[in-house]
C-alpha cells in the first residue's frame, strides 16, 4: 500500500469510529481490567544488534561515533565502518536456533500474563513481515516474522500479545555516519535501513531541530499502524522520543486509529507512554528502570531489565538478583503499577541461562504467591517500613536494602495480604496499619481478622492483634525473598 493510501485509511478508520484525534476524545479510554489484573510481563530486545553483543543495543548509534568504544570495538573486530557498516550485521542474524514455543513456555513458568517484544528498535531493522521496508526480519537474516511467530504462540498459552516500536528514535539514530568515510551515505530514500539519518542536536529537547518531516512521520504512523492492523497486539509500547513537539499531532492519530480497531475486535487494548508524551488519562504512563515512591491513584507501569547495563544481550551482561527483581513487583503492585520485565535473547534465538534463571525463580515464588499479585487492588495504605524508596526513572541500579519491617499491603477477595519484604531473623512479624487501634479517634482499619495464614511454608503461626499492630510468629523461614501473609477478614 502506498504511504498516501494508508494516510487514507487512517482518516477513514478514525472518521468512522467511537475515538477521534483529540485530546477531548481520548480521554474516554479507560485503562482495561486485564491489564489491571495481569501485573507481571515480559519485554524482550532481540534484533540485529544481538550480534556484536557489545555494549548495549544502541551499538547501531555508537559504532558510528568516532572514539567512542563501540567505535573502537568495531574496527578492531570487524573492520572500518566503511567497509563493514551496521547493515552487514543482518546477514549474520540468523537465529537459527529461535524457537517460539519454548520462549512462550518459559514465559508462562515465569507466571508473566503478557509479552512485548520490540517490533522495531532505534535501529530501524523490523522484527515482522513489512510492506513498508524490506529492511526487515522476515526478508532478511531470520527470514522468519518473528512478531507473528510469537504472537501466535503467545495465544496458545494464554498470554497476551503485544508490541513495542521505538522507530521514531531512527530520525537522528544513525546520523553520526556521516560525519566521516562510512557506509551511510546519501542519497538514502524512504524505505531505506538507513534512512533518514539526521542530525542527532539535542534529542531530550521537546524543539530540537531538525524536527522530524512530514514524510518520517506518516511513515512512522503507518509502520505502527501496519503492526496493529496485521498483529492485533493488545499493548503497543513507545519509547521517550515520541513526546517530540512534531509528533503530538500523530500520537493522537495513533491513539485513535488503534481504539476504534480495538472497538471493531472487540478487544480493550493498552499505549504505555513516557514523560508526557501522552494527554493524561488517554493512555497509560510508563517509568522507565524506576518506581514511584508513594501509592497513585492511577494505574501505571515499570519497565526494567534483568540486566543494568543493557537492554539486549551483551557477553558482559551485569544481572540483578531475582529477589530485588520480585520484592520490585511487590513494591509496585502494592502502589497501583506492574512490572514489564525485559530479558535479551541471543543472536541464536536461544535465552541467556542467567536470564532463564531469572524468570523460573520468579515464577517459583509467583506459583506460591501469585494470589497477592494477580488480580490484586490496593489497599488503604500501600505500606510501611524505615527504607526509602528513590523515585523516579533509571533508579533501578540503587540496591533497596529492605528489611522484615518494610511491608507492603495487597487486597484481594476477602483477605488482605501483608507482604514482608524478607523474612524476619527471629521469626517475629510486625504489621501496624493492621492494629487494634481506637475506632473513635483514628481513620485506620477496624476489621474483625478471623485467620492469618503463611503463603508456601508448614510451619506454625502465632498471631495476636495489639494497638502497635498485628504480631506474628512464625520461626522456620529463611529467605530474602519476600514472605506473604494471608490476613482473611
Amino acid at each position: 500500500m502506498e504511504l498516501k493510501d494508508y494516510m487514507k485509511q487512517i482518516d477513514e478508520v478514525i472518521a468512522q469510529g467511537p475515538f477521534q484525534d483529540t485530546w477531548e476524545s481520548l480521554a474516554g479510554y479507560r485503562v482495561p481490567e486485564w491489564y489491571r489484573q495481569a501485573k507481571f510481563g515480559i519485554f524482550i530486545h532481540w534484533g540485529a544488534y544481538s550480534v556484536p553483543a557489545f555494549g548495549n543495543e544502541w551499538y547501531p548509534r555508537n559504532m558510528y561515533i568516532q572514539g567512542s568504544p563501540e567505535y573502537e570495538h568495531h574496527r578492531a573486530t570487524y573492520g572500518p565502518q566503511k567497509e563493514f557498516g551496521y547493515k552487514d550485521f543482518i546477514p549474520m542474524f540468523r537465529a537459527e536456533k529461535f524457537d517460539a514455543a519454548q520462549w512462550a513456555e518459559l514465559f508462562e513458568r515465569a507466571g508473566a500474563r503478557y509479552v512485548v517484544p520490540v517490533a522495531e528498535h532505534h535501529d530501524g531493522f523490523q522484527m515482522y513481515r513489512s510492506e513498508i521496508s524490506h529492511w526487515n526480519a522476515y526478508e532478511m537474516g531470520p527470514k522468519r516474522d518473528v512478531l507473528g511467530e510469537l504472537s501466535e504462540e503467545m495465544k496458545k498459552h494464554g498470554i497476551v500479545n503485544g508490541a513495542s516500536t521505538h522507530r521514531i528514535e531512527h530520525w537522528f539514530f544513525l546520523g553520526h555516519g556521516k560525519e566521516f568515510d562510512s557506509d551511510i551515505r546519501e542519497p538514502l530514500q524512504r524505505g531505506d535501513l538507513y534512512w533518514p539519518a539526521m542530525p542527532e542536536g539535542n534529542h531530550q529537547d521537546l524543539y530540537s531541530k531538525p524536527e522530524p518531516t512530514e514524510e518520517f512521520l506518516q511513515d512512522w504512523l503507518a509502520r505502527t499502524c501496519e503492526i496493529v492492523d496485521r498483529y492485533h497486539p493488545k499493548i503497543v509500547y513507545f519509547d521517550w522520543w515520541i513526546q517530540h513537539s512534531s509528533a503530538q499531532p500523530y500520537l493522537k492519530k495513533f491513539a485513535a486509529y488503534y481504539y476504534n480497531r480495538a472497538a471493531e475486535w472487540g478487544e480493550e487494548v493498552v499505549i504505555n507512554y513516557k514523560h508526557d508524551a501522552y494527554m493524561f488519562g488517554t493512555a497509560v504512563v510508563d517509568i522507565e528502570r524506576g518506581v514511584f515512591s508513594d501509592v497513585k491513584p492511577y494505574f501505571w507501569q515499570t519497565d526494567t531489565s534483568v540486566a543494568l547495563n543493557s537492554w539486549c544481550y551483551t557477553e558482559n551482561n551485569q544481572y540483578r538478583e531475582a529477589y530485588s527483581i520480585i520484592q520490585d513487583l511487590v513494591d509496585i503492585v502494592s502502589k497501583n503499577g506492574c512490572l514489564l520485565l525485559n530479558i535479551g535473547p541471543k543472536s541464536d534465538g536461544t535465552i541467556p541461562e542467567q536470564d532463564a534463571a531469572i524468570l523460573r525463580e520468579i515464577g517459583a515464588w509467583l506459583k506460591v504467591n501469585g494470589e497477592a499479585i494477580y488480580g490484586s487492588r490496593v489497599w488503604r495504605k500501600y505500606g510501611e517500613g524505615p527504607t526509602e524508596v528513590t523515585e523516579g526513572q533509571f533508579s533501578d541500579g540503587i540496591l533497596k536494602e529492605f528489611t522484615s519491617q518494610d511491608v507492603r499491603y495487597t487486597v484481594n477477595g476477602d483477605s488482605i495480604y501483608a507482604i514482608a519484604m524478607r523474612s524476619s531473623e527471629d521469626g517475629n512479624y510486625v504489621f501496624p496499619a493492621l492494629g487494634e487501634q481506637d475506632a473513635s479517634s483514628k481513620p485506620n482499619f477496624h476489621g474483625i481478622i478471623r485467620k492469618v495464614q503463611v503463603l508456601g511454608y508448614n510451619v506454625p503461626l502465632t498471631w495476636e492483634r495489639k494497638e502497635d499492630g498485628l504480631h506474628l510468629t512464625a520461626e522456620g523461614i529463611h529467605t530474602n525473598k519476600p514472605v506473604v501473609f494471608r490476613v482473611t477478614l
